[in-house]
């Protein structure tokens, strides 16, 4: 299990908010759960990228920082359903205004991300074996 190596300051609401929402898959999981899909499958389904071990280690978080509540039905085979907590509700306002921000700025995000992205792949390339850049240390 990960453990932290730098103690967590909570100096403001944003260093609580970012340790509460921290994770990739947090902020679509709640608002999947607002939208109505509840069961694992679904959420799943929704975030095809995420794998369930992931997402069920982001629903657990989120149950226990009390955004979410999980529902076991004594079913065979076994049903759970999430819905959020009164608390978590107060964040889809949030979530739905950082969505129209984004969508305001697609464009812009999207070309920033990709720049990003491409400088980054260039970085790690000229650092491989082979590369010339390790050669140029023997010169």
């Amino acid at each position: 299990m990960y453990e932290r190596k730098i103690p967590v300051n909570f100096n403001c609401g944003l260093d609580l908010v970012a340790e509460v929402l921290y994770g990739k898959w947090k902020i679509r999981l709640l608002w999947f759960i607002n939208e109505g899909y509840k069961r694992p499958s679904e959420l799943q389904r929704k975030i095809p990228d995420a794998s369930r071990r992931v997402l069920n280690v982001q629903l657990n978080e989120l149950e226990g920082h009390e955004l979410v509540s999980k529902v076991i039905y004594p079913v065979m085979p076994p049903k759970v359903e999430y819905s959020l907590t009164e608390f978590g509700k107060t964040l889809i306002p949030v979530i739905s205004l950082l969505g129209q921000w984004g969508d305001e700025h697609e464009e812009r995000l999207r070309n920033l991300v990709l720049k990003q992205q491409s400088q980054q792949h260039v970085n790690l390339a000229g650092d491989r074996p082979g590369s010339g850049r390790d050669n140029e240390a023997a010169d």
